[in-house]
């Protein structure tokens, strides 16, 4: 153990992660002013888990259940904790290491370092190489949105990737452990979209490693290896039991899983499984937009971006007439992305010198991992292409596993830039080592700076030799500048300004990623010729790198974005609306809050003080959503279903944007007792009643329950009564009192995959029932009763235990990787 932790093994790593941490900090170095980085998803995440936060806080339980968004729904999906899984513990201690977002940027510097190791580089090759992978313009632009749980997910990759390669390379135990341990906290990330395009290629890689062994005669070895990371996946796979089962039971009930609806296009068409296929498309790269990997600015950079006093929009305007302040002012926020995407936070930069090593590589390395490389490569950027490409990517879509489960499909190139990266610093370490001649490398050398620089040199010289620059929204834009001109003719004018400018973005990043290739071309000229020494080369290198990745990252997330604690911490606070809401002593109405701009069903911000029935989350209920989709969002809505939903209160602006609280009288309440109800055929049959069911007297039931209402009729008494007496997030009692057995419905969401909601009348099981297509409904017999929903999923009682199983049997496995690497260092 000695040998294998030394510090003449040691210390070189240990200062490349103190350089890390330097490098983390001083990409966001107000975090060192105690000032926090203003993100909204992160804003809508602590929006939408207030009321299980603060249930945990006041009892020591993690309630599995909140009503806090869209009426209510598993609580396991937005916020709580997973006590017994040992990955979870590591990966939330490893995100206190450093304060947000220092700390995600920092685990992707090490996570990179460790797989370029694996792979032989250099330290400071590995440096260099997770540099340019943790600085991506993806990680940035999407830390600078707060899509953390994405972000951590891109972080590990690379450690998982390290661990296969390991197995296969160097050592099955060893790599079997590294897999077991970054797969973990890949899981931890609980982003299973990247895990999915992610898990693809590693499955290609081991086909691929597998192959080779086989071809060597190696069989035994082989067998040694699969089985170690087969090993190592299942108790990754394990320690995240209850994680995992949570989403897969919830992924069925979503938007993701199967309707039970006919299509509104056609009659004919099949129910729906998965995602529908336009919306799962909607984010897709143009095929010409790829090129942003190198030439960030190639498609105007963001939907909405700023131009200076010297860009022919602002001449046009100065020309026309406009005063200089007013016309900068303008100039502030123009639509400069012309590509096909609804809105673009900013284009997912790989880095020039990484494009250049990348192109190299292609004619250098002769490893079979290179067509490992280039050909995941090519599958994800394919994907990313989407609907641009909707001959390949459709039949994805309908038949290979899964794929139909996600949407966003563009962010798949966050690993398509890993691979590039991987590539990139294969070449730089066969340069670097010299295991190929300056004769050797000549050639290819002089073909890829031509075809990098060259390409460079043509996009900043002539780019509307290639492209048009002029968007589809642009007609739109002009009509917009129409209005505030009131002369079309102008307004014309500036688009036409525009759509120069849109050119010169493009030119001029084009020639900045150009000065980068020569650069980096004109180091490895001087490196092959002996002219430089290595305390010279690697030092240039990683400036030039952090140059690079820094100067477009800055543009997306700088010190602009962060904000005071206090001012983190206003936004949190009450208005006048909602403290004048939060005085009503029900502990379990609704609220529906139309003041948002994004609108009531893609924000959260209402549910940090009420039981909102809008909220913000990318996998919402199925059935609920539908209901929103053919009910509540239609003109000339049915309001019963707004009051079904227990809508005491809605939430408006008026003329200054203040918040409004209007109460709204016809609000059903807890629960109800109805007077008549129906049972129909099917969902759409169900969904049909709701356009003029009253709700308050009336109820309407699947025929799947029918069974459960033999022999029910209702003799509804005036006298009758349900009322919600004690009220926590997963246990809601309620006490009745009935002349006769009666029907009653309740405010509440119907969720029971595995029957979660145990339902008690008296203490006694009772059946639960799901009317008005959403809700929670339960025969009642005459007389006085108490009435107990408990939420009690056995996904969370029973994946506890295998959680903790495999989390012991993880550690077992690191550790016994470590005694046998120590033990054959010391015999060495």
């Amino acid at each position: 153990m000695k040998n294998l932790f030394s510090w003449q093994r040691l210390w070189p790593h240990l200062v490349a992660v103190v350089g890390f941490i330097i490098l983390s900090l001083a990409y966001v170095s107000p975090v060192l002013q105690g000032k926090k980085l203003n993100m909204h998803d992160d804003q809508q995440a602590r929006a939408a888990s207030r009321e299980v936060v603060t249930y945990h806080e006041q009892t020591g339980e993690w309630s599995q259940w909140t009503n806090s968004m869209f009426g209510g729904m598993p609580a396991y999906m937005i916020g709580t904790d997973y006590v017994t899984s040992l990955p979870t513990k590591l990966g939330q201690g490893v995100n206190k290491i450093l304060p947000a977002p220092a700390n995600y940027l920092l685990t992707g510097l090490v996570s990179a370092y460790i797989l370029f190791l694996v792979l032989g580089a250099s330290g400071w090759v590995s440096a260099l190489g997770a540099i340019a992978f943790a600085f991506s313009s993806f990680n940035i632009i999407n830390l600078e949105a707060g899509h953390v749980s994405q972000i951590i997910a891109v972080m590990y990759a690379p450690g998982v990737i390290a661990g296969v390669f390991l197995a296969f390379r160097k050592n099955w135990l060893a790599g079997a452990a590294v897999t077991a341990l970054f797969f973990s906290l890949e899981l931890y990330a609980n982003h299973v979209q990247i895990t999915y395009y992610l898990g693809v290629g590693v499955a290609v890689l081991v086909v691929i490693e597998s192959l080779a062994l086989i071809k060597s005669g190696k069989i035994k070895e082989l067998t040694l290896v699969l089985a170690g990371l087969g090993f190592g996946v299942l108790i990754a796979v394990g320690s995240h039991t209850t994680r995992l089962w949570n989403a897969s039971d919830y992924t069925k009930e979503t938007i993701r899983g199967k309707s039970e609806l006919t299509p509104l296009d056609t009659q004919n068409a099949p129910k729906q499984d998965g995602l529908d296929k336009e919306y799962a498309f909607t984010y897709s790269y143009g095929i010409g937009e790829i090129l942003t990997l190198v030439v960030p600015n190639a498609y105007g950079g963001t939907s909405y971006g700023p131009l200076t006093n010297t860009s022919e929009t602002y001449k046009t305007l100065v020309g026309r007439g406009v005063d200089g302040a007013t016309a900068l002012n303008v100039v502030q926020q123009l639509p400069l992305y012309w590509g096909e995407q609804p809105i673009m936070g900013g284009p997912y930069y790989l880095g020039s010198i990484i494009f250049f090593l990348f192109v190299l590589g292609i004619f250098i390395i002769k490893h079979p991992v290179k067509y490992w490389i280039l050909g995941v490569t090519a599958l994800y950027i394919v994907w990313a292409w989407g609907k641009s490409l909707a001959g390949i990517n459709y039949l994805f879509f309908d038949y290979f596993p899964m794929f139909n489960k996600f949407r966003a499909i563009t962010m798949v190139v966050s690993l398509a830039e890993l691979l590039m990266v991987i590539l990139a610093v294969l070449t730089l370490s066969a340069i670097v080592r010299k295991t190929i001649s300056w004769k050797e490398l000549q050639k290819p050398f002089l073909i890829s700076v031509g075809i990098t620089g060259g390409l460079m040199l043509i996009l900043s010289l002539m780019p509307t030799l290639f492209f048009n620059f002029q968007s589809t929204k642009d007609a739109q834009v002009v009509e917009s500048f129409a209005q505030m001109t009131q002369d079309k003719s102008f307004a014309q004018q500036i688009v036409n300004s525009i759509v120069q400018d849109r050119a010169g973005l493009m030119r001029s990043d084009a020639f900045r990623s150009l000065i980068f290739i020569l650069l980096t071309a004109g180091l490895v000229w001087l490196w092959m010729k002996d002219k430089v020494k290595p305390l010279i080369l690697f030092p240039a290198l990683i400036v030039l790198m952090i140059i690079d990745m820094f100067g477009i990252d800055k543009r997306y997330l700088n010190n602009d974005d962060f904000v005071s604690s206090y001012t983190a911490e206003a936004k949190a606070a009450p208005s006048a609306a909602d403290e004048q809401i939060m005085k009503d002593p029900d502990p379990n109405y609704k609220v529906l809050d139309v003041s948002s701009q994004q609108g009531p069903f893609n924000s959260a911000d209402a549910s940090y003080f009420h039981k909102s029935i809008g909220g913000y989350h990318g996998a919402k209920l199925r059935r609920y959503q539908e209901l929103f989709e053919r009910q509540i969002s239609k003109p000339n809505a049915n309001p019963g279903i707004l009051n079904m939903l227990n809508t005491k209160y809605i939430i408006t602006a008026d003329q200054q944007g203040n918040k409004v609280a209007q109460p709204n009288p016809d609000a059903n309440g807890n629960a109800w007792f109805v007077s008549s109800y129906k049972v129909v055929a099917n969902a759409d049959a169900e969904m049909a009643a709701l356009d003029s069911l009253k709700t308050k007297e009336e109820a309407v039931l699947d025929q799947k329950f029918g069974d459960k209402l033999k022999g029910l009729t209702l003799q509804k008494d005036s006298t009758d009564k349900i009322s919600l007496i004690t009220y926590k997030p997963n246990e809601l009692t309620y006490e009745s009192n009935a002349a006769h057995e009666g029907l009653a419905v309740f405010s509440e969401i119907y969720y029971n995959v595995r029957d979660e909601w145990q339902v008690t009348i008296d203490g006694k099981p009772a059946d639960l029932l799901r009317a008005n297509y959403v809700l929670r409904a339960l025969r009642v017999p005459a007389g006085k009763h108490t009435i107990v929903f408990k939420f009690e999923p056995v996904s969370v009682a029973t994946g506890k235990k295998i959680d903790l199983v495999s989390s012991i049997l993880l550690v077992a496995l690191i550790a016994g990787a470590c005694f046998v690497e120590a033990k054959r260092k010391t015999n060495a």
